[in-house]
């Protein structure tokens, strides 16, 4: 009889240890399992910071032996840690599952201005709609206050890329400053510098060409680079830093996009707000058409596909703004006038007072107290451009008139090298470019 009571105890106490034993396991395999939710929840809604970005030898070498082949500047341990930053997927896919069917994605292109970029960042977060496509936004280099600004958006899907040729990469060498670079006025003959002087006789300066450089790469790599863009057809949005952004925009664009085939058809684009950025319409109830504005402008990959097409018109004219070169010489070589189609109300606004190419730093800011005040009237809120309504063309507008040579700033045979590299950086073959070189 004892042995059988004291059986029965140890079968008891196996019986606890063996309940513990369980508990303890379905403690561990619950951690194990929260760990890696974290891990893929982290790895899906945030941009690592640069300096954790894993060093992948073999991920290296195929950059650099990407830009060897293509005769791109070679690359730095930064500007390379930027392009594989660039292959990251979008963030808040999580928030954000699928992007609507009709969606216009938006690319927003910034330099180094974070109180500009809080402002616009702000209004995005008001468009109606904004929520059913992709925000790209397309850094002029790396700057940690703009990097933090972007991660902090939560209202879409965005995804970040960074110019990693940009100018603000490179301290020491091409396309930043070289040591031996000839500097303003310089005679590289007596001074024994390097470089070719624009039309006025200045030497470059990085961070003015870094303008026209940063659009024209971007332009490349979202409609031919991006895994995310490259087999988009249709209309792609884009804004700079100090475009205020309505919160009928989006609409109104999806409206104008759809209306143009049928309102304009020689229309190549469609703006949100008037060429002439001083003006915020006329207010009729008519449609407009008119030379194609640089605030809140779309096109198509067919027109991207002209634009492309003129890159040695583009990469040789000397001026380091992209939209004056566009207006110039790329648009009047298409052989007839480019209009773009718009509401007669302005849904987007250029504000500020400073340039790309400043900057901005604690003793300068850009905005006064560090704010806009932007009415934003009840009609601005809604979409307010008529199917019914008719096109006004607006004919003989201002512009720059044949002969006009550019502002200069653009005269180094070596920008003008890079420039034609970005156009053939996502084309394994390209008949049109491979015989033109600045030999």
């Amino acid at each position: 009889m004892l042995c059988i009571v004291s059986s029965m105890a140890n079968c008891k106490k196996l019986r606890l240890k063996d309940a513990a034993l369980k508990r303890l396991l379905s403690v561990v395999v619950v951690t194990l399992l929260g760990v890696l939710l974290l891990i893929v929840s982290l790895r899906t809604n945030t941009t690592p910071g640069l300096s954790e970005l894993d060093e992948d030898l073999s991920e290296i070498a195929d950059i650099q032996s990407f830009s060897e082949k293509l005769n791109l500047p070679k690359q730095n341990e930064f500007s390379i840690r930027l392009a594989k930053q660039n292959q990251m997927p979008p963030r808040n896919r999580d928030l954000y599952p699928k992007l609507a069917k009709d969606h216009i994605t938006i690319v927003l292109y910034v330099h180094n201005r974070p109180q500009y970029l809080q402002v616009v960042v702000k209004s995005l977060s008001k468009v109606v709609g904004i929520s059913e496509t992709l925000l790209i936004v397309s850094h002029d280099g790396y700057f940690e206050e703009m990097n933090k600004i972007v991660e902090g958006i939560k209202f879409c899907q965005v995804k970040q890329i960074f110019a990693p040729y940009s100018p603000h990469v490179f301290p020491d060498s091409f396309p930043g400053v070289s040591s031996n670079d000839c500097k303003e006025k310089d005679d590289a003959g007596k001074k024994h510098c390097v470089g070719s002087p624009d039309q006025y006789g200045n030497h470059r300066s990085p961070r003015i060409v870094s303008l026209k450089h940063h659009w024209w790469w971007m332009m490349n790599t979202v409609w031919d680079g991006l895994k995310e863009t490259r087999g988009h057809n249709g209309h792609i949005l884009f804004i700079e830093e100090d475009h205020f952004i309505y919160p009928n925009a989006y609409r109104n664009l999806q409206l104008l996009v759809s209306l143009k085939p049928i309102k304009c058809p020689d229309c190549y684009a469609a703006n949100l707000a008037p060429c002439d950025v001083n003006l915020r319409g006329e207010g009729w109830d008519s449609l407009i058409a008119e030379r194609m504005g640089n605030v809140g402008y779309a096109f198509n990959r067919t027109v991207w596909r002209k634009i492309h097409k003129k890159a040695k018109e583009f990469c040789f004219f000397d001026d380091y703004n992209w939209d004056i070169t566009m207006w110039a010489t790329v648009y009047p070589s298409f052989g007839s006038p480019v209009y773009t189609l718009r509401g007669p109300r302005t849904s987007a606004v250029h504000f500020g007072k400073c340039g790309l190419h400043q900057g901005q730093g604690q003793t300068n800011a850009c905005i006064d107290n560090g704010s806009v005040n932007m009415q934003v009237d009840d009609i601005d809120k809604v979409a307010n451009i008529r199917s019914e309504w008719g096109v006004h063309v607006y004919d003989n507008q201002p512009g720059y008139k044949a002969g006009f040579k550019g502002w200069g700033g653009w005269g180094d045979d070596r920008d003008r090298q890079l420039c034609l590299n970005f156009a053939q950086m996502y084309h394994s073959h390209n008949t049109s470019l491979s015989a033109v070189t600045m030999s």
